[in-house]
């Protein structure tokens, strides 16, 4: 397995999506979001964008006000997951014109469908902004 979970986080600290890709409990899946959003926020822009955290490597990298925020395991390439994360935001930037922390709040089962499309049990399957945003703008029509 390779990704263990994605969040994307405002500012303040506040989660506006989380994928978890193993089994944590509620109250884990809380201390471990506190825990890493807080490192990664204090962290100034000229530092690396790579944290390790317990038997995690947490990948993030900012856009506008949001963070996005990956844990992968430790032998994953930390660069494959910053693409992957540029990826994600131009692929929602593709389908929200310019995603923004609001777009994630109102259209939150959207951007967990863009994530299903992309990832599968913490494997990336899909890099194709075409094929992932297929499915997404059928529902569109269809509604």
């Amino acid at each position: 397995m390779g990704i263990r979970f994605i969040l994307m986080v405002n500012k303040q600290g506040q989660t506006r999506l989380a994928q978890y890709y193993e089994w944590l409990t509620l109250e884990e899946r809380r201390a471990l979001e506190g825990e890493i959003v807080r490192k990664c926020l204090a962290r100034n822009e000229q530092q690396c964008s790579f944290v390790e955290h317990r038997n995690y490597k947490i990948v993030y990298r900012r856009y506008a006000s949001l963070f996005f925020l990956v844990g992968v395991d430790n032998d994953e390439n930390e660069l494959a997951i910053l693409e992957f994360i540029h990826l994600l935001v131009e692929t929602m930037d593709r389908h929200f014109g310019n995603v923004c922390e609001l777009d994630i709040m109102f259209h939150l089962e959207k951007a967990h469908f863009m994530l299903e499309e992309m990832v599968m049990n913490g494997c990336i399957v899909e890099t194709s902004k075409a094929n992932i945003l297929t499915p997404i703008q059928l529902m569109d029509k269809t509604s």
